[in-house]
């Protein structure tokens, strides 16, 4: 039984506060919506402060919670974890009053999904307080995403409610429903290992031209990382929310949709701040995440050398450190006194610093391996071997393109971020020529700060590059946003001044006549890295560019030149050091 009343208190008479007591004290069973004695009293109670009133009650009939709202609705109290396990309900169901005679608001509807309480009933009072007609609510399988995962029942008599009828039973009505659970847990296709999530892009006016694009790209970052998206929403805005950047009524609507879609993960296409976070995830009771947190976990799944292991775990301690900061009951001050005098640290503080001693002992670990890089660098240039660097997008190819010239067999996949650790292989042209080729992460758009840099590492090869292949996806309709994001990327690396050959992969989604004034337009050259026989003009265009434009002899010799590197002369898979 309860010993508390929770809610909006304040203002409350003594009287008030003894008959919202009594309240506690009274019983409902669980074959009953609700008991006259209970409607009453609550009803009374609404009319005497102007609020509403509402009891979470057991299923043992016991009232659990009392609470007060003001005139339009109720605060709940924390329960815990919010969410049930899957198909199953909380074993509570909310009984409230409203001064209105109108039916289940939206908040009702949300609180209900949400929580997965049994029940949500609603007992419209007159205006001196009586009650006339009762709502009530339940969830119910998601058969349909296009339907509610609710079904509201109402305007009811309050007669009927009252009464012993058949289908006003709580017993019963759950008692099917959790059989029809069952039956849809068992019929429920699994998809996405690492859950079902809702993309989330929330624009200002200015930007929702890109709108689009951006979410297109977040469900291939998505399906990169292992996530089964199931629905997409976009939401333009005059300005940005700036506690839950969407607004409070539309998070409500994207927690109706989740239940629809039994989806546990939301994916917002922007960065949050830790508050925002935190405060999404306190409304929705799922699993946020942003746009760079989601970069991250593609990156941990798929780095494989030490570099890369070390500067993904560098760029996550920085992400997480400022989140450390967030409200977390079990970081309790441990000091004493009114102001925390003494030389103790909280738990929080001592968090904050270990976090910060690892991040510098990652740094001092990543600058070691950068020496020896230097060092393997230094050799090969003794060597007077020209070098060539792959760099762009993410997803275009560049793997692809680097097997294709090489016959290597380095990780080529359509999807975002196959490649995270710098490859090199050897290229040989005739008259004993060799070239050097390194594959080097693809960039994205909103690269996150601390990942580009721990990342500068990486780029490390393309600063000794003699020529840089920008290879671009042709067929992608957002080319020339990925040219010039690419573009600004390398200024920022301080390679925008290398010499450069843009490479127009994946013609062969193209018409041959639109391929061809794509690289006209743009002086560079048109393949697929799919097709070696398209490769020609390319392996023409590099030794032009490296061997101080001798061109005449690998013309002469054409048989000699391209056939050789298109079908195996001694192309190295070994790593170049």
């Amino acid at each position: 039984m309860t010993q508390t009343i929770s809610g909006n208190t304040t203002g409350l008479a003594p009287s008030d506060v003894h008959a919202l007591e009594r309240l506690s004290r009274r019983r409902v069973p669980f074959d009953r919506l609700l008991t006259p004695e209970l409607a009453r009293s609550m009803g009374e109670i609404s009319a005497a402060t102007g609020r509403q009133v509402g009891v979470l009650v057991g299923r043992n009939g016991e009232i659990e919670h009392v609470i007060v709202g003001d005139a339009t609705k109720l605060m709940l109290p924390d329960l815990g974890r919010m969410r049930a396990a899957h198909g199953r309900f909380r074993g509570l169901r909310l009984v409230h009053t409203h001064l209105s005679q109108e039916g289940l608001t939206r908040d009702d509807l949300v609180d209900l999904t949400r929580l997965r309480l049994d029940l949500v009933v609603a007992i419209c009072l007159s205006p001196d307080g009586q009650p006339t007609t009762v709502h009530y609510g339940h969830n119910v399988p998601s058969i349909d995403p296009r339907t509610p995962p609710y079904q509201a029942v109402g305007p009811i008599p309050y007669g009927k409610a009252i009464s012993e009828e058949e289908g006003t039973s709580p017993a019963e009505i759950l008692s099917e429903l959790e059989d029809a659970f069952a039956r849809a847990a068992r019929t429920q296709v699994v998809s996405g290992k690492d859950g079902r999530a809702i993309l989330l892009h929330v624009t200002d006016r200015s930007r929702a031209q890109h709108s689009e694009d951006s979410l297109r790209e977040l469900e291939d970052l998505a399906r990169t990382a292992g996530v089964a998206v199931v629905d997409r929403i976009l939401q333009v805005r005059d300005a940005i929310d700036p506690k839950y950047v969407m607004g409070r009524g539309k998070l409500d609507e994207v927690v109706l949709r989740s239940m629809a879609l039994d989806a546990t993960v939301l994916i917002f296409d922007r960065n949050l701040s830790p508050s925002q976070a935190a405060a999404v995830a306190a409304i929705t009771d799922m699993k946020v995440i942003d746009r760079t947190q989601l970069i991250l976990d593609i990156f941990a799944q798929r780095a494989e050398s030490r570099d890369g292991k070390l500067q993904v775990e560098l760029a996550q301690m920085k992400y997480l450190l400022p989140r450390i900061g967030q409200k977390d009951d079990s970081l309790s001050r441990l000091t004493g006194g009114i102001g925390g005098r003494g030389p103790g640290e909280t738990v929080l503080e001592i968090g904050k610093r270990r976090a910060r001693e690892k991040i510098s002992r990652l740094e001092n670990e990543l600058r070691h391996l950068a020496v020896q890089r230097k060092q393997r660098r230094q050799r090969r240039r003794r060597q007077d071997i020209p070098i060539v660097s792959i760099v762009g997008y993410t997803n275009a190819g560049k793997s692809t393109l680097l097997n294709a010239l090489t016959e290597s067999d380095t990780l080529a996949k359509d999807v975002l971020f196959a490649t995270l650790d710098t490859r090199s292989r050897r290229l040989r042209f005739p008259h004993e020529r060799e070239v050097v080729i390194t594959d080097t992460v693809g960039f994205i758009r909103d690269l996150p700060k601390d990942l580009f840099a721990a990342f500068r590492a990486t780029f490390e090869e393309a600063e000794d590059a003699d020529l840089l292949l920008h290879v671009v996806d042709a067929s992608d309709p957002a080319m020339t946003d990925h040219i010039k994001t690419t573009e600004q990327l390398l200024g920022e690396l301080g390679l925008a001044h290398k010499p450069m050959l843009l490479v127009l992969n994946k013609c062969d989604r193209l018409e041959p006549t639109e391929a061809a004034r794509l690289a006209w337009e743009r002086d560079g050259v048109s393949v697929s890295a799919i097709d070696r026989g398209s490769l020609r003009t390319l392996l023409e265009r590099m030794a032009e560019q490296l061997f101080d434009g001798r061109r005449d002899a690998l013309l002469t010799h054409t048989q000699d030149v391209v056939a050789p590197a298109l079908e195996g002369t001694e192309a190295e898979s070994a790593a170049a050091s």
